[in-house]
């Protein structure tokens, strides 16, 4: 009786599995690497030029395939090509023990001129204990349509510091802007700027990047 049992049960659980792992092939399908996980090529950097004693060549280097930035001095390095209608991925982690109040972000539809702190943009937060709301950059009021989170949300999400947290930025043609942390959504915002290079912050603590992907939406 027990055997019987246990064989359909057995069954379910294999298909159960086999289309979880179908779907999750299905969702990583179509996604192209943006970095290369051996150097910086297509991308470019920017510092505050008052940083005149902080020595840039350490602020960015790459040790097992992740990008490790020091947060020092104040900038944001982001990818030489501009991009639009897409879904972004990265994963990130700032060390074990650090301050909830440590800061990066992400930077979508970067605007001209690029050579300044910081330019006009939509910022996905990198913030630790709000990350994932947008930070409307140099916007005229009438220039943003809609913008909200859900900081009960997002806390709910966190993973604790020195682990890898995964974050989903897609960006449509008509300005929508929608964040994901670890699944689920926490936040949308729908403004003007609908392209623009992508780029992450230097702001103050280190902060690692890997697996930073984008994917072309139809």
């Amino acid at each position: 009786m027990n055997r019987r049992l246990s064989f359909p049960r057995f069954l379910s659980l294999g298909l159960v599995l086999g289309l979880a792992a179908s779907m999750t092939a299905a969702e990583d399908s179509g996604f192209t690497p943006l970095l290369n996980g051996k150097n910086l090529d297509g991308w470019k950097a920017f510092y505050d030029p008052k940083a005149k004693d902080v020595d840039t060549s350490k602020n960015l280097k790459i040790v097992d395939g992740a990008i490790v930035c020091s947060g020092k001095p104040t900038g944001f390095f982001h990818t030489d090509k501009a991009y639009s209608n897409y879904v972004l991925q990265y994963e990130w982690r700032y060390p074990k023990g650090s301050d909830p109040k440590s800061n990066s972000g992400c930077l979508v539809h970067l605007q001209e001129p690029l050579n300044k702190i910081f330019p006009k943009c939509l910022e996905p937060q990198g913030r630790y204990y709000d990350h994932g709301r947008i930070f409307v950059m140099h916007h005229a009021k009438e220039d943003i349509k809609f913008n909200k989170f859900d900081q009960e949300l997002i806390t709910k999400q966190l993973k604790p510091m020195g682990e890898w947290s995964k974050t989903e930025v897609t960006c449509t043609k008509d300005g929508l802007v929608k964040v994901k942390l670890n699944g689920e959504q926490v936040s949308e915002c729908q403004g003007v700027l609908t392209s623009g290079p992508i780029g992450f912050q230097s702001e103050g603590t280190e902060v690692h990047f890997r697996n930073i992907r984008i994917k072309k939406l139809d």
